[in-house]
């Protein structure tokens, strides 16, 4: 008898162990893979191998993923993870924006406020991209308000914060396409993706999250992969960069 309590209070001991670790992971393991590439970018003060639409995206996606929890509710670190990967994808674009301006520096000012399509996500200013996320939480929230009580609109918001996740990877892979190089792009980060995206869609399923989470889940792995391709590729066959001076897409990227 005394056997099977102690069996069972060892199970229970390792069980919240493996659970706390799990959730660290989660909630720390998706910001892992940025920190090679912010320290590459501040040691070249060269920001071009890294889209920042990167960051565009996963603002996108953990804020209608915050939102989506006020409609139907998923495990905490999930929630978490989203408010710690905001603050660092803002880290990200804070990085990103002083690099350009001090190596562009007879590029015009462009802001958020002239609302100019063409260079939306192309500001000068760190406050642009800033006023740019309040603008959309702001809206974003509002109408979850109105319609939180619409389960089609809450299915739907969820689906679109994971979806949005799931294409996390698709801007890096058209800045490598455009550059027709890797060269710039953190390895090291793109192998942690597709590491961290494979546990998290485990982590998914074992805790039976919705089922938009594991879907998307899968949808960017397959991404993960294809970046990796690309490595492999323009490595065996390397072309010639595409000029960046007279592409300006190029720059859009960035």
């Amino acid at each position: 008898m005394m056997e099977d309590e102690l069996l069972d209070q060892i199970t229970y001991v390792v069980h919240q162990l493996v659970s706390w670790i799990a959730s660290f992971a989660i909630i720390f393991g998706g910001v892992v893979p940025y920190i090679p590439q912010y320290r590459d970018i501040r040691r070249t003060q060269n920001a071009e191998g890294f889209s920042t639409y990167v960051c565009l995206v996963l603002l996108v996606a953990n804020i209608l993923r915050i939102l989506f929890r006020f409609g139907r509710y998923f495990e905490t670190p999930l929630l978490w993870q989203s408010i710690i990967m905001i603050v660092t994808m803002l880290i990200m674009l804070s990085l990103c924006t002083n690099v350009r301006m001090a190596t562009e520096l007879n590029t015009k000012h462009r802001s958020f406020t002239d609302f100019d399509w063409n260079y939306f996500w192309s500001w000068s200013r760190f406050m642009d991209y800033l006023q740019c996320v309040l603008a959309f939480t702001v809206l974003a929230t509002y109408v979850t308000y109105l319609l939180l009580d619409s389960f089609l609109f809450v299915e739907t918001l969820g689906f679109l914060a994971v979806f949005t996740e799931a294409m996390l990877g698709t801007p890096q892979l058209y800045c490598n396409y455009q550059n027709k190089s890797t060269e710039g792009m953190s390895i090291k980060m793109v192998l942690m993706w597709t590491s961290g995206d494979t546990f998290k869609t485990g982590y998914f399923l074992l805790t039976q999250a919705p089922m938009q989470f594991w879907i998307c889940g899968l949808l960017q792995v397959c991404v993960d992969i294809a970046i990796l391709f690309q490595v492999y590729y323009y490595s065996l066959y390397p072309q010639k960069p595409v000029s960046h001076t007279t592409h300006t897409t190029s720059a859009k990227a960035l």
